[in-house]
């Protein structure tokens, strides 16, 4: 049977890969598998930009995956970026296996603020269904409280809820239902 496999690349708490754990059961029909740890990959380090360049990390995850992955979740807690933008929360391949999150820019102290423990888990949970929602073929939603909703900045995550709307909701049922060897 296909299974969803969630990885920690570098230091992740584990109380966050239990949240990751957690969001993804909630919604993905799919048995939950975690992988040994990985070490974030030294050639993803952009040193101009002192950012990790996600597409090296999530070349990694799909050159590991397991062949029974239907999807592959990389945790990590360092600041990622692409050419073309700043920084990224996460990044999915549309109806691919892959994708990562990261928790550098969930955190209150990258703000400059006091820690909050309850706001980084609702943030992980809804990176959690954005990134995964991609990978089931999900494009940015147009109602702002579903988890599929473009977030650009900090401000917008929080403007999520912690699920997908009716539509969002039903593509991923019919989509996980589809999935080669049924769920």
């Amino acid at each position: 049977m296909n299974a969803l496999y969630l990885v920690a690349i570098g230091s992740v708490p584990a109380k966050a890969l239990e949240w990751v754990e957690k969001a993804a059961a909630d919604w993905f029909p799919l048995p939950i598998r975690r992988l040994p740890p990985l070490s974030i990959p030294e050639a993803a380090y952009d040193t101009k930009r002192g950012q990790y360049q996600s597409v090296g990390i999530m070349k990694m995850l799909a050159d590991g995956a397991p062949r029974d992955a239907a999807r592959v979740l990389g945790v990590t807690d360092v600041d990622l970026a692409i050419p073309m933008l700043s920084f990224l929360f996460g990044q999915a391949q549309l109806d691919g296996p892959v994708a990562v999150i990261s928790l550098w820019r969930l955190r209150q102290e990258f703000y400059g603020l006091a820690a909050d423990e309850s706001l980084l888990r609702e943030r992980t949970t809804k990176e959690v269904l954005h990134e995964l929602g991609h990978t089931f073929g999900l494009v940015h939603c147009s109602e702002p409280k579903c988890a599929m909703s473009l977030a650009t900045h900090i401000e917008l995550v929080d403007a999520k809820a912690e699920q997908y709307c009716v539509r969002c909701g039903m593509q991923v049922v019919r989509r996980c239902a589809s999935l080669d060897g049924g769920v």
